[in-house]
């Protein structure tokens, strides 16, 4: 990786942890289009890697207003679609993986942008669990599910219980692409050096996350992902 790529990378963790921290989403479907297109080796271990202390703070900052029950059922779902999307990485190539991340980015966006307000039921968070495990396992983007499904709630419901789905999801997703022998010790040093940037992310999302309810900076941050999936699915054809 060369230095430019490492500080655009950097800038780009920074931005989509203030992001996360103050909406409950963005950060792996702004970043990994972006990782795509300057290092496609660091997906999606450095993206799963990042968002575990990520979750785990903005999680335990807003404890008092995690969604037990959805948290329960989207983790049941997320645990089988694990291994699915583990399979879809072993079958597919760089460009390939480039091409389902662009493309899933955008579908994933874009229907999270039309969608109508719903209150899923026990099913419906399995299932929308299911769909987070196999893409964000595959590619490191797993958001746009969870979205649909908490998008409506209030603004500290949706990041923390978001924020905890994550992170187990994550950790599961972790563990098992360690298990198969995903990670590299390359991707695990770049990983390591863009933490400061994610720690400083983070932090300053603290001063406005309270003050957001989520709407106008969801919009740019779904927008953001769809422009940022077409150049994905443009460079890797």
């Amino acid at each position: 990786m060369t230095l430019t790529a490492f500080i655009i990378i950097g800038l780009t963790v920074l931005v989509c942890a203030f992001v996360q921290g103050a909406t409950g989403m963005g950060f792996a479907m702004i970043a990994a289009p972006v990782v795509t297109l300057l290092d496609p080796t660091l997906i999606p271990v450095a993206i799963l890697l990042l968002m575990i202390p990520l979750n785990g703070y903005i999680g335990f900052r807003e404890r008092t207003a995690i969604d037990w029950r959805g948290v329960r059922w989207v983790s049941l779902g997320r645990f089988a679609g694990t291994f699915l999307g583990l399979w879809i990485l072993f079958i597919v190539n760089l460009q390939q993986l480039s091409l389902l991340i662009g493309w899933s980015t955008v579908l994933a966006a874009a229907v999270a942008l039309v969608a109508p307000a719903f209150d899923p039921n026990r099913t419906g968070l399995v299932v929308v669990g299911l769909i987070t495990g196999i893409t964000e396992t595959s590619t490191g983007v797993g958001g746009p599910p969870l979205a649909l499904a908490f998008q409506h709630k209030a603004a500290p419901v949706l990041r923390s219980t978001v924020a905890l789905c994550f992170l187990v999801g994550e950790v599961i997703s972790v563990v098992v692409l360690a298990v198969s022998g995903r990670f590299t010790l390359g991707t695990l040093l770049a990983t390591a050096a863009l933490l400061p940037f994610l720690a400083v992310g983070s932090w300053a999302s603290r001063f406005v996350h309270h003050r957001l309810d989520g709407p106008l900076l969801r919009y740019i941050v779904l927008g953001f992902a769809v422009v940022s999936g077409v150049v994905v699915i443009i460079q890797a054809w």
